[in-house]
């Protein structure tokens, strides 16, 4: 017996799931892939970067369009209740210093490992190797299964199948065909790369980090290490100018942020003597080898004053990297095909949360952040559905 189905073993299905069964509902958890939580198990790999311990409202501001939906979600599972909900699975946690909250462990498997010895005890059944394949007529829902098709006619079901990047771990898109059209905002890379046509010159600094740089696109400043690669940019300092950069913005770079135009002019009149201009940069600026690179790459002809140029160089890019390369994705289930519990308008029972929803986050904690917060809103409602409904 099912009283509950969730489909997508992610973390915000897992949560979900997690609060069906605290409510006392027999829920099964449908995985297309042969292994749950692939995406979440991959983004321990550097850490697991829980979330964020940021003030609440600078953690809100980084939802951009979706923080005013999303804002009761957060109130009532933001960073700090996430925080405790991974102590009480036993693992213990540090803050970096940029605010990034981590497990001692560093890796997903351990918390993993204790979360799903946990739903197991609550009795919760999971199910792999089934992929959703929609409603049939009488609104049961189909599945695509090992043994054949299955159905299932549940009480109530929660969508969390993810967004349309990292296909391999599961987080395909492909669930987009089974929703009408006009509730859905088209997928975008989101947390991606730019693709730059580099000169020759440049291969051989391909791999190297930037750090202590300054980008700006459309108004909005980010802070953060960026690298060059063979096709273009790279990283977390890109990441959270995503949504300007994909509109097609410009893009310039700041090589020393910590320095005013004034300061830079000042140490730049220092008498260069016979040393040459890249000598005389590194000296006076401390600018290495790559950001000098960048500065002849996209700044000849030099103008006699680079102070300017040095504050807002112009990266020319032709755009994000393709979506199946992002860390995640803009677009998916749009908020007001929703009601303020995240049930589908047009199908009672359906609830929906998770990265399919059409919200966006940079990387530092904060995806796992929504992902938590709208699958335990989503498992809540749901339960509440049920119980309602009975």
């Amino acid at each position: 017996m099912t009283d509950a189905l969730v489909i997508g073993a992610g973390p915000a299905g897992l949560m979900a799931a997690q609060e069906l069964a605290l409510a006392g509902h027999a829920v099964t958890l449908a995985e297309a892939k042969p292994s749950v939580a692939r995406k979440f198990l991959m983004a321990g790999k550097s850490g697991l970067n829980l979330t964020n311990a940021a003030p609440f409202d600078a953690v809100l501001a980084t939802f951009g369009a979706a923080a005013p939906a999303l804002r009761p979600m957060l109130t009532e599972f933001g960073p700090d209740q996430i925080r405790q909900w991974a102590q009480d699975l036993d693992q213990p946690l540090f803050t970096g210093s940029t605010g990034r909250v981590f497990p001692v462990a560093m890796k997903a498997s351990p918390l993993l490992r204790t979360w799903l010895s946990r739903l197991d005890a609550l009795g919760v059944r999971i199910e792999t190797r089934w992929r959703w394949q929609g409603w049939d007529t009488a609104g049961a829902v189909l599945f695509d299964t090992a043994g054949g098709p299955h159905s299932l006619s549940p009480g109530v079901t929660v969508l969390a199948c993810g967004g349309a990047s990292w296909a391999r771990l599961g987080s395909d898109g492909a669930w987009a065909a089974r929703l009408p059209a006009p509730l859905l905002a088209p997928f975008q890379p989101a947390n991606m790369g730019l693709c730059v046509d580099w000169s020759d010159h440049m291969a051989r600094h391909f791999g190297t980090p930037l750090k202590g740089v300054a980008l700006t696109s459309d108004g909005h400043i980010s802070r953060g290490e960026i690298v060059i690669s063979a096709t273009g940019l790279e990283g977390g300092g890109l990441y959270a100018l995503s949504a300007p950069l994909r509109e097609g913005a410009a893009l310039t770079l700041d090589l020393a942020p910590d320095l005013s135009t004034d300061q830079l002019r000042q140490r730049l009149s220092r008498p260069r003597g016979k040393a040459s201009l890249s000598n005389h940069l590194r000296k006076t600026l401390k600018l290495d080898p790559a950001k000098q690179a960048l500065l002849m790459e996209f700044g000849r002809p030099l103008p006699t004053d680079l102070a300017p140029l040095l504050k807002a160089l112009p990266i020319r890019h032709s755009g994000p990297r393709p979506i199946e390369e992002a860390i995640s994705t803009a677009g998916g289930l749009r908020f007001d095909a929703l009601d303020a519990t995240l049930m589908l308008r047009d199908r009672p029972g359906t609830f929906a949360a998770g990265e399919m929803l059409d919200w966006e986050a940079p990387t530092g904690g904060y995806l796992l952040t929504g992902c938590l917060a709208t699958g335990r809103w989503a498992g809540r409602a749901a339960a509440a559905w049920l119980r309602r409904s009975r």
